[in-house]
């Protein structure tokens, strides 16, 4: 593994942990020239998933598309980055658990609302502001309106 920092090919595992269901190995490594320290993750390499677009188009599913937007979304709320990565890996395993090689995403979307509504009205709330493409402030107190009648 290249060390990020010298970019030396040698390095030495310290530490190795799996996630809940074995999906991701995290390693800890130690560079042998600079003794810096780094972290890697192993995910297995899962068969294509394509994305409908809205268009008809099809792009690769792309889960660092999926977490920047919901960076964005919980930006300056109490949810940290390994949470928000659980709830991408989660949607992820039951997007292939339900469609085989396609899904649309209209509901990749809805999904991802669904889980934000449960964890964070905020986010939700500025997920569905992008999500939807609010025109106008109606649409918006709308969706406000129908979270408030949930709770």
């Amino acid at each position: 593994m290249r060390c990020p920092f010298c970019n030396e090919d040698e390095s030495r595992v310290v530490d190795s942990r799996s996630n809940e269901d074995n999906s991701i190995t995290r390693r800890r490594r130690e560079c042998i020239a600079c003794k810096r320290r780094f972290t890697t993750y192993e995910r297995l390499e899962e068969r294509p998933l394509l994305v409908i677009k809205k268009g008809g188009s099809r792009e690769q599913f792309n889960r660092e598309k999926i977490i920047r937007g919901l960076t964005r979304a919980f930006e300056k709320r109490p949810v940290s980055a390994e949470q928000i990565d659980l709830l991408v890996t989660d949607l992820e395993r039951e997007l292939r658990d339900n469609f085989d090689r396609e899904v649309p995403s209209v509901e990749i979307g809805e999904k991802i609302m669904a889980r934000l509504q449960k964890i964070d009205e905020v986010a939700y709330v500025r997920f569905a502001s992008v999500y939807r493409q609010f025109n106008d402030l109606n649409s918006f107190i709308s969706t406000i309106e129908q979270l408030k009648k949930i709770d």
